[in-house]
């Protein structure tokens, strides 16, 4: 973490997915700060090329300090999402952040995709985004830290993007940064700040060696800097930003940590040869 702070002991963070990967070191660093934790995830027992669980990851928050509750459940039914929200604030009295972590990757081209994958992306990652973050505008209306947070690029419309990144993958998580322009106007009025957080590089989790690759880990940096990211602007004032598609890299310098070698898998590799995530360059 790059500052101490106080501002999110005893408040509530409810998260799509965070069995895993980055959504669950952004839930073990909140557990860290003193916050309490709710998960919304399918994930019950570990799939053979994607460890952890709903409940190991409960597990892990509770031993960082954190109080957890783990909810089983989809984030593409509506009812479910509705109890989620409910048994959240019935547990802990109300929400203050939601982290929109839950995602779909399939890289397949426009051709070949079935329209039943492109649903599927469609509904884990836009649908779910925009249902979470709607069921928890009356209790974050509520908070004095009220935050959305979800993990989407900034939007372009660069023509060599969509031919690097399949188009229907593209339209799935540009979607969700437009529930993230959408709600900060709309809920600006209300002190509800949202915003959108995406990484630089590609980040060493199990997913992206499954689908992208194993060769690509050591060129790669940990979850703990899009933890550390997160944290930062969830520790924030909610009047410090809205509206805004933060870069990992970006919002650390903004504090002061400029040597991100820490975050490397392998720190001997040189930053301009790290593997850039989806939709980004390096800055001029």
């Amino acid at each position: 973490m790059t500052t101490t702070t106080d501002a999110l002991r005893g408040r509530t963070l409810i998260m799509s997915g965070g069995s895993r990967g980055i959504g669950e070191a952004i839930a073990l660093a909140a557990a860290r700060a003193g916050a309490n934790i709710a998960l919304i995830a399918k994930t019950t027992e570990p799939h053979p090329k994607l460890p952890g669980t709903i409940y190991t990851a409960a597990e892990a928050i509770e031993k960082a300090g954190g109080r957890a509750l783990p909810i089983v459940g989809d984030i593409r039914d509506d009812q479910q999402v509705e109890e989620a929200v409910a048994r959240t604030v019935a547990e802990f009295g109300g929400i203050d952040i939601v982290v929109n972590n839950a995602s779909a990757l399939d890289l397949t081209p426009s051709e070949k995709i079935s329209m039943k994958k492109y649903d599927l992306m469609q509904d884990i990652n836009a649908r779910g985004a925009f249902s979470l973050s709607a069921k928890s505008i009356p209790h974050l209306r509520k908070s004095s830290h009220a935050h959305i947070l979800t993990l989407s690029p900034p939007i372009t419309v660069d023509p060599e993007w969509f031919v690097k990144v399949p188009t229907a993958y593209s339209i799935s998580k540009f979607s969700m940064s437009l529930v993230t322009a959408g709600l900060s106007a709309e809920l600006a009025a209300d002190g509800i700040a949202a915003n959108s957080l995406w990484p630089r590089t590609t980040i060493a989790t199990a997913a992206v060696s499954n689908v992208l690759g194993e060769q690509l880990v050591s060129r790669s940096r940990t979850v703990d800097i899009m933890a550390d990211a997160a944290l930062s602007i969830l520790s924030k004032p909610a009047a410090a930003a809205t509206g805004r598609f933060f870069i990992d890299e970006e919002v650390l310098a903004a504090d002061g940590v400029t040597d991100l070698s820490r975050y490397q898998v392998d720190p001997s590799v040189a930053m301009h040869d790290l593997e850039l995530d989806f939709w980004m360059d390096w800055p001029a």
